[in-house]
Formats: C-alpha cells, sequence, structure tokens
C-alpha cells in the first residue's frame, strides 16, 4: 500500500476493495501514514488491527517520531503537519493550533497525549523490506552502489534518485549491487507525472499514486500485479 497522509477513509475503501483479509492477509504499507488529511490517528488505529502488517518508515512519520521522542517537531508542523496535530487534538478536545511568531507554530498536543500504541507504532516503523521472493520495500529508494547495512538510515526514507535512475534507464533492469527482484516505493507521487495509476520502470513500481495530494490511495497484490485505488481523495475530503 502506498503513502496514506492521513487518508483514513481512502484506506478503508482500499481495505474493502481488495477483499483484504485484515486476520489473515499481510499489509506491507510503504510510509508516510503521518501529514496531510485529518484522520492520521484513526489511520493507525485501523493499521495496529492488522497482525501482519510491515509498517515502513516514511519521512513524514519520521518527523513525527522525532516529536514524540524530543518534543520538538523538526519542520514545525509544515508540510502536512497541521493535520497530523489536528488529528490528535480532536481526540483530545483542544483541537485550536496556538500560532506563535509567523515561522512555524506550536500546539495544544503535547507528544505524551499521543498514544501509548500510537508511539510504538511510529518507533517501530522499518526501514526497508525484503521479502523471500527477492523484492524491496521501501519508502523512497536506497542507494544501489552500497550494501544495505552500510546505508544512512535517511536515505530509504529520503532518496529520490532511484526512482529517477529507473525512469531513465534503458534496459530491463537497473544494475545494483544487491540482488533485487523488484523494488515497490512511495514518497515520490505519480501526481508528477499527471496519473494517479501505480507506474513501473526498470524493475521499480511507483505506488504513491497522490493520497497526499489530491490523486487516490492504491493497494496492490505483489505477486499477480492486481491493483485497487480509493476514490479521489480530494473528493473524499473535499
Amino acid at each position: 500500500m502506498g503513502d496514506l497522509h492521513g487518508a483514513w477513509r481512502a484506506l478503508m475503501q482500499c481495505l474493502e476493495r481488495s477483499k483484504f483479509d485484515c486476520q489473515k492477509d499481510t499489509l506491507i504499507q510503504l510510509g508516510d501514514v503521518a501529514d496531510g488529511h485529518e484522520e492520521v490517528y484513526e489511520c493507525v488505529d485501523t493499521l495496529l488491527t492488522i497482525p501482519g502488517l510491515i509498517a515502513i518508515r516514511g519521512n513524514h512519520d519520521e518527523w513525527l517520531r522525532q516529536y514524540i521522542e524530543t518534543g520538538y517537531h523538526p519542520v514545525l508542523w509544515t508540510y502536512g503537519g497541521n493535520a497530523t496535530a489536528r488529528s490528535y487534538l480532536k481526540r483530545l478536545g483542544k483541537e485550536r493550533l496556538i500560532f506563535r511568531g509567523g515561522i512555524g507554530y506550536k500546539t495544544a498536543l503535547n507528544p505524551g497525549d499521543i498514544p501509548k500504541r500510537h508511539q510504538r507504532f511510529f518507533r517501530q516503523q522499518v526501514l526497508y523490506y525484503l521479502d523471500e521472493s527477492g523484492n524491496c520495500f521501501v519508502h523512497g529508494g536506497f542507494d544501489r552502489e552500497v550494501p544495505f547495512e552500510r546505508q544512512h538510515p535517511e536515505i530509504f526514507y529520503w532518496d529520490r534518485d532511484l526512482w529517477k535512475a529507473a525512469l531513465s534507464c534503458t534496459g530491463e533492469r537497473l544494475p545494483m549491487k544487491s540482488w533485487i527482484e523488484s523494488v515497490y516505493i512511495g514518497h515520490t507521487s505519480t501526481i508528477g507525472w499527471k496519473t494517479d495509476r501505480p507506474m513501473y520502470a526498470a524493475g521499480v513500481w511507483n505506488l504513491d499514486t497522490g493520497a497526499g495530494s489530491g490523486g487516490r490511495l492504491t493497494i496492490m497484490d505483489v505477486k499477480t500485479k492486481e491493483y485497487w485505488q480509493s476514490d479521489l481523495v480530494m473528493e473524499l475530503y473535499g
């Protein structure tokens, strides 16, 4: 499943339309659960009901994790962070945001207000996942010339060079240091290529189909490549 960005209604549509069995199936969610729409709380609660969940860390999730750990939000709740704050504030009955100084803002939200189970969720997200068939699942990408265990953690949720290289590759597969069958990424929305459908290039599948930017959420069966999508999130959230 691609980037969620707080679009819980889209999440529920994808689970229903794909006939996903929350008790038996494995869901690999590619990160960026946080920031965008105001139902981050609901997204996390739903994901936590799936025993077979593999949750990948996205850059927006990392910002929230840092806030949980330090009480300081590294980008001052910008880039959709205000919606994450509102999502938790609504649950506390103190939705009002307190602006200060015009260079970002504080909220009435404290790290301790975020439920412990949600704190654990963001702390325990993994940087990438390799399955038994050699498929790699990662939020952003990785350096193809460096073994995974030697890469800096942030490259996995910030990299966009892998997708750019795949788009410009003239062969069937991108050359890589490690053998990988296929790569599944989010992070770089396909909306930038004027489509809200999954894109494929040189062994790389891009499943960020714009749930955070007016597009759709996508869930794909990795074995068959069949996929299902939500309605346009701009229609779900007006």
